[in-house]
């Protein structure tokens, strides 16, 4: 089997989203750019595969200085043995980051040996998983929201309607009732269903069960429309509350993307905290995590979403993820990141609301000198989880139609 001959880490910023976005005024000091951090693996036999942890996001020096630590823990062994190497790993790393930022490098490393042993084999990914894809195309929804103004809303319900989808994400706070009420009203009118991420997985201390619960009666109070599900709507490390909201509201309630290891995920599963699930390969530790997520809610009954939000290696990594283990649904994130779509090229095609299901060995991304050059690491080009105030529009705004 062929030994890794190196490993390389990569950072580069690109354009990301618009500067008016809230989620840039809120969360890019620096301004509308976004860093991915990306391990590639080298094979003995010359073939190389990418992988991507999403701490480099926030934290690229961090995520570099990991995969530094990391490196030598690899280098000779077999790349063909990921779930020897991610032992490995984790032999080097539990003891100080059972949880949290070094799964998201363990899951780099994972996801780019993956990667590689596809395209050593002429494989997808998803190949290897499984006996074989659950799907050809599977149905996919519009993760945007993150608007502060009706035309930045409008717009994307029109990129949805260009490719289909008919099931929409925004991002809202408790206080956001006649916002979500207009949005839920707009979307419907083009036969658009809509959920709400609220958003507390970076929230400190976060809202209480009876916000949640006032919120979600107050915005169906004004609209015949109906909430699909309510994502993040209690803090992480607050489980009990997830629990405690699906028994007063009749609204589906999921998360999960800031969950780092399976073993977790799976517990909330058995312990009926959502509905439904959204493990991250970027964040949990790598592909074969989300499978293992996916083969405990089955045997449970849940549904898993895989979340989707990082860059071209993370979104496809959890999209084949999902095809190997039979995903019904999965996350397409709608702000513009030219980085990732054109590390993805035509493997995550979208046609009439399906993902359909990427055909290259591997993971089928591209990856080339030039690219890395027009896309330098900025090193100011960082997620701030410390919040900046921007002062959204008045709820009078969002009065009327």
């Amino acid at each position: 089997m062929p030994s890794i001959a190196n490993i390389r880490c990569i950072l580069l910023s690109s354009p990301y989203a618009d500067a008016d976005d809230p989620e840039i005024k809120e969360c890019f000091p620096n301004g509308p750019r976004r860093t991915i951090g990306m391990v590639e693996v080298t094979l003995d036999n010359g073939v190389t595969g990418l992988g991507e942890g999403y701490l480099a996001v926030f934290a690229p020096r961090v995520f570099q200085s990991i995969v530094e630590l990391c490196t030598p823990q690899v280098l000779g062994k077999d790349g063909f043995d990921i779930a020897g190497r991610v032992r490995n790993l984790r032999s080097l790393c539990d003891y100080w980051s059972l949880q949290g930022a070094a799964r998201h490098v363990i899951a780099a490393f994972e996801i780019a040996l993956q990667d590689a042993k596809g395209k050593s084999l002429g494989k997808p990914v998803y190949d290897l998983l499984s006996d074989g894809p659950k799907a050809d195309e599977i149905q996919i929804y519009g993760s945007g929201g993150c608007c502060d103004r009706k035309e930045q809303f409008l717009r994307e319900f029109d990129l949805l309607e260009g490719l289909g989808i008919t099931i929409y994400k925004m991002r809202a706070t408790k206080g956001d009732i006649l916002r979500t009420a207009w949005v839920l009203d707009q979307a419907g009118r083009r036969g658009i269903d809509v959920g709400v991420d609220m958003c507390q997985n970076l929230a400190d201390p976060p809202q209480a069960v009876s916000d949640v619960v006032a919120y979600v009666r107050a915005v169906h109070a004004r609209t015949d429309r109906r909430m699909i599900f309510v994502e993040e709507a209690i803090g992480p490390d607050a489980p009990e509350g997830f629990r405690e909201l699906r028994s007063l509201i009749d609204v589906p309630v999921c998360g999960g993307e800031i969950i780092t290891t399976p073993k977790e995920m799976i517990e909330r599963i058995n312990n009926d905290v959502y509905d439904f699930v959204q493990p991250d390969a970027s964040v949990m530790g790598g592909i074969q995590a989300v499978m293992d997520v996916f083969a405990a809610a089955k045997a449970k009954g849940a549904d898993v979403v895989v979340h989707a939000w990082g860059g071209a290696a993370a979104i496809m990594a959890s999209y084949h993820a999902a095809f190997a283990a039979g995903g019904k649904l999965v996350e397409f994130p709608m702000l513009d990141f030219p980085l990732g779509r054109e590390m993805m090229g035509n493997q995550a095609r979208i046609e009439k609301g399906r993902l359909l299901r990427p055909t290259a060995p591997g993971l089928g991304l591209i990856l080339t000198p030039d690219m890395e050059k027009r896309y330098p690491f900025d090193q100011t080009a960082v997620y701030s989880c410390a919040l900046l105030d921007y002062g959204p529009p008045p709820d009078s705004y969002w009065a009327g139609g």
